[in-house]
């Protein structure tokens, strides 16, 4: 496989370019005036797949955002293998915190600096060019389709019907993804195990308009006061989420399990400095790696209300807003969980406030298992090209439209993550490791290989 390695290096200047090109394009899925960039992005990837090698590739219509399929069938009596990505991004808000601008991207200190930069235009990209990799070098062992969809960071709204509608087109044998990440960069590892998410808005509204903090405080309820309060007793002294119901479907992990996770190489003294904190905290009895694995959290993801502008003006706000995440896991359903919190919420609420309680989105949580064909064929690929075997663990993150695929497909996926900690994925600065980028690109085509020679026999 020494020509893997030598195409990599031949062509590495014009893979960064080509992904810059896809970055520069604000495809921000949650703010409607992007609209026509999800389009302009989805057409740069149809360009790049057919360029690839693929012998067809379309932009299909969804409901939302659409859908970038292609395809190149070698041989109906191989395996496929589906790529799925996404080419939608977060917002870059608070923008001021940047310190490069997010959608000219820029390479500094090893790094690529910018939105989607990881993920997940970095890690999809290194799909298409171990494609293109693999067709010019006459060394692709199966059939290819790419599923690159644009509402990812939104909860994949359109994507289980576009997978209904289109089950003949969207046959195969496994589900390849880059979406997840790795312990630390020279340490691999696999994504077995996804949280779900259940995701809110909440609305507080006290009095009809906003009203003088003077004349009216402490008579009055301030809306944003009682909605902090509400969200404080979410929690107990544990970290225990006090939503009833909340943990009855919870799946028990083994302590078996726990103690083979508990293996996996992990310094807390890192994890605390590479976000600066002093402490970590989490709910009672569990470490680090299983609160964020195998157990679920709920967090407020922004709160907002009454005047946050320069200088000083007192009011009683009118209103209060809160947007609240809960990460889920096997055997929680993310609907009914909404259903949990829109009753808890709303029976929690004082008599001086109405509350109005919005679910957004959600997903359920993904195992992905250690015996299939799949993650044998990717252990194998990770040790050729990181000389190290990697280790299996389970993301904090979540994928919402991976259980959908089984649910839809009937096939399963298989995570193969090269994002770090450190990418600031969701935040300021996201960046992506050039090494990461690279090692990418030259592990897939290891992926293809056994994969396809396992399902032989």
């Amino acid at each position: 496989m020494e020509h893997v390695k030598k195409y990599v290096e031949e062509h590495k200047d014009r893979f960064l370019e080509e992904l810059f090109e896809l970055i520069r394009i604000p495809s921000i899925s949650s703010e409607s005036e992007h609209k026509d960039d999800m389009l302009k992005t989805a057409e740069k990837w149809k360009e790049f797949i057919l360029a690839a090698g693929a012998d067809k590739a379309e932009v299909m219509p969804t409901e939302g955002n659409p859908v970038v399929y292609g395809e190149k069938i070698i041989d109906p009596k191989l395996p496929t293998v589906i790529v799925y990505g996404h080419y939608d991004v977060m917002p870059v808000d608070p923008i001021d915190l940047w310190k490069s601008k997010p959608f000219e991207p820029e390479v500094r200190d090893g790094h690529i600096w910018a939105r989607g930069a990881d993920d997940d235009k970095g890690q999809a990209f290194m799909h298409a060019k171990a494609f293109e990799l693999m067709v010019k070098t006459n060394t692709l062992p199966c059939n290819v389709k790419f599923m690159i969809e644009g509402e990812e960071e939104i909860g994949s709204p359109s994507l289980g019907k576009f997978c209904e509608e289109n089950k003949e087109l969207l046959k195969g044998d496994i589900i390849l993804v880059s979406d997840t990440g790795m312990i630390a960069k020279d340490i691999p590892s696999i994504t077995t195990g996804l949280r779900g998410l259940a995701y809110m808005e909440v609305e507080v509204t006290g009095p009809n308009h906003d009203l003088h903090s003077g004349l009216f405080g402490g008579a009055v309820a301030n809306p944003i006061n009682i909605l902090t309060k509400m969200i404080a007793s979410l929690q107990d002294e544990n970290n225990h989420i006090t939503i009833p119901g909340f943990y009855d479907d919870v799946l028990v992990v083994s302590d078996e399990e726990r103690a083979e996770m508990g293996k996996a190489p992990f310094d807390v003294e890192e994890y605390k400095k590479a976000v600066d904190v002093a402490e970590l905290l989490g709910e009672k009895g569990y470490s680090t790696m299983e609160r964020t694995g195998i157990r679920p959290a709920l967090d407020v993801n922004g709160i907002w209300g009454g005047y946050t502008g320069e200088g000083a003006k007192t009011v009683i706000p009118s209103k209060a807003y809160a947007k609240i995440s809960m990460r889920l896991v096997p055997d929680q359903d993310h609907k009914k969980i909404a259903e949990l919190f829109q009753k808890h919420f709303e029976n929690i609420a004082p008599g001086c406030v109405k509350v109005k309680v919005q679910d957004l989105h959600g997903g359920y949580a993904y195992v992905s298992p250690t015996d299939m064909i799949a993650y044998k064929a990717a252990d194998k690929a990770y040790t050729a090209t990181f000389n190290k075997k990697p280790v299996p663990v389970r993301s904090g993150g979540s994928i919402p439209i991976i259980s959908t695929f089984e649910k839809i497909l009937g096939t399963k996926s298989i995570l193969m993550g090269f994002g770090l900690e450190s990418d600031a994925i969701h935040s300021p600065n996201e960046n992506y490791p050039l090494f990461n980028f690279y090692k990418g690109i030259e592990t897939i085509p290891y992926f293809y290989k056994y994969y396809v020679e396992m399902m032989a026999g």
